[in-house]
């Protein structure tokens, strides 16, 4: 996969060409079975404390399906799913842009060399003193859905133009239904549009969101037939032709993703294909970020109460294991050792190290007799993970290593 091709340029990306990379074989193991016998070396060779395993070629893969599904659709990761720099870099390396929220992630992939230009600053509602940094380093499109955003807009970054945040129709079974916090009701539309006419601030777009892990694609066809409805009506108030649509973001890699590719790309045919110079631009995070990393953490603790084994690790839910509580993560862990035939299953709780109850990370759930100093993998660990843990109880989530690996 190296060599003059999207894997060289991940490896040549800032954020990775620093950076030790172990390679590793998928041959004919399953996925998962490579990623174990990784992490097995890593362990081998010294770990003492629980780590992450990136994939970068996983992004590569993922970047490379998301070309594929949807060729018209400019990705632009949501840094606040996953900010680690390798998965930054790896992304820019490929050509993507990034949905950015605040000053600090704005800082983050300016760093990297990207072009403001590639930033959209998707958060409806932002503090005054970060739209002055974007309006400094240049970032020049962000979103809203009031009054009182364009008014700020306006004093803070004049030059800045905006993208109307729309609520989307109910997503029905979502893991993080933003449409709670975010977007405006169809009676807003024309309002909010004709107060950024007013203020002389141009409106250069749409944008929704119909939810992180949404389930159901057909949601995604009445989403972009009400952006065609707020493009229209900006017409009929006679302002400047908009130019940029935004599909937003919630999409998972798999099926669910393949599904409303093809909702999206239908729906984009039928109600934008008259206007072939608009730009459409989505905000995946979850999308690259999820499967790309697996989490082994170390069993540091063991209490035997009859047939219920209780076990402690290195990692919980004020670390990256937050993900259970803030992005909803049914956790599946696996012992990293194979359990011997012998080896009855035991009903098991597993606790995080804080000192704090809550910090549990299942209970009830089927492991092999394990001993302190074993290890347990938790997959698809890269989603609203490392990004929101804490030091709590002096148990630092910026501690946890990430290894950087590449599968070919």
């Amino acid at each position: 996969m190296v060599g003059g091709s999207p894997m060289q340029a991940v490896l040549m990306a800032p954020g990775v060409k620093d950076k030790k990379v172990l390679a590793f074989k998928r041959d004919a193991l399953k996925e998962k079975d490579a990623v174990t016998a990784l992490i097995r070396d890593v362990v081998a060779g010294g770990a003492g404390s629980a780590f992450h395993v990136f994939d970068l070629a996983k992004v590569v893969d993922l970047h490379r399906g998301w070309r594929r599904a949807l060729p018209d659709v400019r990705p632009c990761y949501a840094v606040k799913c996953n900010p680690d720099k390798a998965l930054l870099g790896a992304l820019a390396a490929l050509g993507a842009g990034f949905d950015c929220a605040s000053r600090a992630e704005i800082e983050a992939v300016l760093a990297l060399g990207v072009q403001p230009g590639s930033i959209v600053y998707a958060n409806p509602c932002k503090p005054e003193a970060h739209i002055e940094y974007a309006a400094e380093v240049g970032v020049n499109l962000t979103t809203y859905d009031s009054e009182e955003e364009v008014v700020k807009v306006k004093r803070c970054h004049p030059s800045c133009e905006l993208l109307l945040r729309i609520k989307a129709p109910d997503s029905g079974d979502v893991k993080v239904d933003l449409g709670l916090k975010y977007g405006a009701n169809p009676d807003e539309v024309l309002p909010l549009l004709r107060a950024a006419q007013r203020e002389g601030v141009t409106v250069a777009g749409i944008s929704f969101h119909v939810g992180s892990g949404a389930s159901r694609a057909d949601v995604y066809r009445g989403a972009i037939e009400a952006a065609r409805a707020a493009f229209d009506a900006a017409a009929v108030l006679g302002m400047p032709p908009m130019r940029v649509l935004d599909i937003g973001g919630g999409f998972m890699a798999g099926r669910t993703f393949d599904e409303a590719a093809v909702v999206i790309n239908r729906a984009l045919e039928r109600y934008f294909g008259d206007l072939p110079c608009v730009e459409v631009i989505g905000e995946p995070g979850r999308y690259f970020a999820e499967t790309a990393f697996t989490l082994a953490a170390r069993v540091i603790g063991k209490r035997t109460r009859g047939e219920l084994r209780e076990y402690w690790i290195d990692d919980g839910l004020y670390g990256s294991l937050n993900c259970i509580l803030m992005d909803h993560y049914v956790p599946r862990p696996r012992p990293l050792a194979a359990a011997r035939e012998e080896t009855t299953p035991h009903a098991s709780t597993v606790f995080g190290p804080t000192c704090d109850s809550l910090d549990t990370v299942v209970t009830g759930y089927q492991l092999p007799e394990m001993s302190v100093g074993d290890w347990l993998v938790f997959d698809d660990m890269g989603a609203y993970s490392t990004a929101a843990g804490s030091n709590f109880n002096g148990f630092a989530t910026s501690a946890i290593k990430i290894y950087l690996a590449y599968s070919s």
